[in-house]
């Protein structure tokens, strides 16, 4: 299986988030984890915050319970 990471900014764009509420989405485990991929960078699976995206979207129009 293939997977496509994407930086931080991909994900505010995605998201509609500032970098500081997805830290903190982040630190809470509400918010897919980060893959670190060097001694400073972290980048996101792009599968799972498009997932996250669509779950948000279908809470939000009442369906999913």
């Amino acid at each position: 299986m293939s997977h496509n990471l994407i930086r931080l900014p991909e994900v505010q764009r995605r998201t509609g988030y500032s970098k500081a509420w997805i830290y903190k989405l982040l630190k809470e485990k509400r918010f897919p984890a980060a893959v670190k991929i060097g001694s400073r960078a972290i980048a996101f699976v792009e599968s799972e915050i498009n997932e996250w995206v669509n779950q948000r979207i279908a809470e939000s129009r009442g369906e999913v319970a």
